[in-house]
C-alpha cells in the first residue's frame, strides 16, 4: 500500500507516541507566514486556531524573528536563578506598568500557563497563610496535577487522574448560562457546608473561560469577587492565559473592568506573550507576590532567554501595529456574519465572544440538547475547505476562533468565507 507523507507520519506516530497527546488534524506542518499553514504535502491552511490563543501575533512575525535570532547570537540559557540576565527584569518591568492597576507589581516568568498558575496559588497560599482555592465549573488551568484540578471539565482532562489535591472547590460560573445570584448562592453554601472563608486563600477565574465554551464573565460578577475577596481577605487570580495580549479586544480582559473599579491581585499570563515560545508570567501586588522565600519560586528554563527576547518584540508589535483594537473589528466582522447564518442553520444556538475572542455554539435545531455531532462536521467540514477551527465547551458543541490579529484583511475574508461553505456542507453532509 502507498501511503501519503501524511500517512507515514501518522503511522508513526500512534507508534512512537502515547494517545494521551491527541491531536486535532491529521496531517504535519511544514512552514506558516502569518495565518497561513503549509503541510508537508504542500496543502495550504488558513490557521484560525493559532496553536491555541499562542500566535496573535502571527506566524514568524518578522520583528519578532528577528528579536529571537538577535539573542540567538548572544547566550540562550544561563538559568535565570544561577546567572540572570537584563531581559528577564526589563520584561518584568514592562508587565508590572502594562497589567491593569496602578499599585506596586512583581513578576515572576515560567515556561507554561499551568506551571504559572500552579505558582500563582502557591504565592496566594504563602501569602494568607490559608490552603482553600475556589475555581469554577468550565475552568481550564492546565495539566499538570494540580491545575488539572482546577479545571472544571472532566473530559478529557481529570478522567483517571484523581485522587486530586484537597481544600479545591468550584462553583458555577456566571456567564450566560449561570446567575450571578446562583453563584451567591453556591457560595454561601460552600461556605456554611465546606470551607470558611477564613480558611480560603484565593479565588481564581478566566474574564472568559476558554476551554469551557468562550463564556463571557458577567461584570457584576467580577465586580462581586473582587467585594469578597476584599472582604474576607481573599487573594483574586485572573487566568489570562487565553485572554492575555489582545485577545478580548484590550491588552488584558481584566482592563475591561477597569472602569468599575476592580483589578486582580494576582494575575497570569502565557500563551501570546512569547509567540510559539514557551514563557508564562505571574504579576501581582508587591506585598503578595513577595511573600514565598527566596528559593520557593523558579524552574530550570523559567523566563528562557530567547523566549523573554520574542516577548518583547510582541509587547511592541501590539502596541506599534494596534492590534487589539484590529482584534475587536475583526471579531465583530465574524460574530456579524456568524449571526447572518442563523436563518440558514437553526443549528446555532448562541454566538458570543469579547473582541477577537469568538465562538459560537451549536444545539440540535429546535432543542436546547447540544449538538457536538454537528459541531464536529462544521470542524470536519471547515479542515477540507482549508480552515483550521478548534471545538471547545463541556458538552463539545462549541467552535472557536482565535485567528492572528495580525491576518491580512484578504484573508480574513477568505476564511469567512470558507467558514460560510462549511456550515452549509455540515448541514447536508455528503
Amino acid at each position: 500500500m502507498n501511503l501519503s507523507p501524511n500517512e507515514q507520519l501518522m503511522a508513526r506516530k500512534a507508534a512512537a507516541t502515547p494517545r494521551g497527546v491527541g491531536v486535532m488534524g491529521n496531517f504535519f506542518a511544514d512552514h506558516a507566514e502569518n495565518a497561513e499553514l503549509w503541510d508537508i504535502e504542500g496543502r495550504r491552511y488558513i490557521d484560525f486556531a493559532g496553536g491555541i490563543a499562542v500566535m496573535n501575533t502571527g506566524h514568524r512575525h518578522p520583528r519578532i524573528v528577528a528579536a529571537i535570532e538577535a539573542q540567538l547570537k548572544r547566550f540562550t540559557h544561563t538559568c535565570y536563578q544561577v546567572v540572570p540576565y537584563e531581559g528577564y527584569i526589563a520584561l518584568a518591568e514592562k508587565l508590572n506598568a502594562l497589567t491593569p492597576g496602578k499599585h506596586a507589581k512583581k513578576t515572576a516568568l515560567f515556561s507554561t500557563g499551568a506551571e504559572a498558575v500552579e505558582n500563582a496559588i502557591k504565592i496566594a497560599r504563602a501569602h494568607t497563610r490559608r490552603a482553600g482555592v475556589i475555581a469554577f465549573s468550565g475552568a481550564f488551568h492546565g495539566r499538570s496535577l494540580f491545575a488539572v484540578a482546577l479545571t472544571g471539565k472532566v473530559q478529557p482532562y481529570k478522567a483517571q487522574f484523581g485522587p486530586f489535591p484537597p481544600e479545591l472547590y468550584h462553583v458555577p460560573f456566571p456567564c450566560h448560562c449561570a446567575s450571578l445570584e446562583e453563584v451567591k448562592k453556591a457560595v454561601q453554601q460552600l461556605f456554611k457546608a465546606d470551607i470558611e472563608p477564613s480558611r480560603v486563600a484565593a479565588i481564581i477565574f478566566e474574564p472568559v473561560q476558554g476551554e469551557g465554551g468562550f463564556n463571557v464573565i458577567q461584570p457584576a460578577a467580577v465586580q462581586w469577587i473582587r467585594e469578597l475577596c476584599n472582604e474576607h481577605g481573599i487573594v483574586m487570580i485572573a487566568d489570562e492565559v487565553q485572554t492575555g495580549f489582545g485577545r478580548t479586544g484590550k491588552l488584558f480582559a481584566m482592563q475591561h473592568f477597569e472602569s468599575l473599579g476592580v483589578v486582580p491581585d494576582i494575575l497570569v499570563s502565557a500563551k501570546s506573550l512569547a509567540a510559539g515560545l514557551p514563557l508564562s508570567a505571574v504579576t501581582g501586588r508587591a506585598d503578595i507576590m513577595d511573600a514565598p522565600n527566596p528559593g520557593g519560586l523558579g524552574g530550570t528554563y523559567a523566563g528562557n532567554p530567547l523566549a523573554i527576547a520574542a516577548a518583547h518584540a510582541v509587547i511592541e508589535v501590539m502596541a506599534d501595529e494596534g492590534l487589539p483594537e484590529r482584534g475587536r473589528q475583526l471579531g465583530d466582522r465574524l460574530k456579524a456574519q456568524l449571526e447572518s447564518m442563523r436563518a440558514e442553520v437553526p443549528q446555532i444556538a448562541d454566538v458570543r465572544g469579547l473582541g477577537a475572542m469568538v465562538a459560537v455554539e451549536f444545539n440540535r435545531a429546535g432543542t436546547a440538547e447540544p449538538d457536538a455531532d454537528f459541531t464536529r462536521r462544521v470542524q470536519a467540514a471547515a479542515l477540507a475547505r482549508g480552515l483550521i477551527v478548534l471545538t471547545c465547551g463541556v458538552y463539545g458543541n462549541v467552535v472557536r476562533f482565535m485567528f492572528p490579529l495580525t491576518i491580512p484583511t484578504a484573508h480574513f475574508d477568505e476564511a469567512l468565507g470558507m467558514l460560510v461553505g462549511a456550515l452549509r456542507d455540515a448541514i447536508q453532509p455528503a
